[in-house]
């Protein structure tokens, strides 16, 4: 029901700025879900990166921490994920995720529903 399609992933220099973005569809009003982006690189676990809630509250990884912004657009129904001074080790397929509760899951607890990710590369 739920769909989620995200865009914006590329090709960046190092210390340089990308913005995804992630479309919602299907399911409930947008604002009743917990929003987040996750990240996969190459041969490492699932990331969770940073989750926003419907009332806009923010929790980021320690590693994107104060380098990362993520942000919505009800009007829209878009998530954003502002991803400035990047560095290399960013590089991974980034995936937009949506969960239909009223506060975002702990972080043992999976996303309901999954976009189909976007890449992002950095180069040193």
């Amino acid at each position: 029901q739920v769909q989620l399609v995200e865009s914006g992933g590329g090709s960046v220099q190092a210390g340089g700025s990308l913005r995804l973005s992630c479309e919602h569809s299907g399911g409930y009003a947008f604002n009743w879900y917990c929003m987040g982006w996750f990240r996969q690189a190459p041969g490492k676990e699932r990331e969770r990166v940073a989750t926003i809630d419907r009332h806009g509250n923010t929790a980021y990884a320690d590693s994107v921490k104060g380098r990362f912004t993520i942000s919505k657009d009800s009007t829209r129904n878009t998530l954003y994920l502002h991803m400035n001074s990047l560095r290399p080790e960013d590089v991974a397929i980034y995936y937009c995720a949506a969960n239909p509760t009223v506060s975002c899951p702990g972080p043992s607890v999976t996303f309901a529903f999954w976009g189909q990710g976007t890449q992002v590369t950095v180069s040193s």
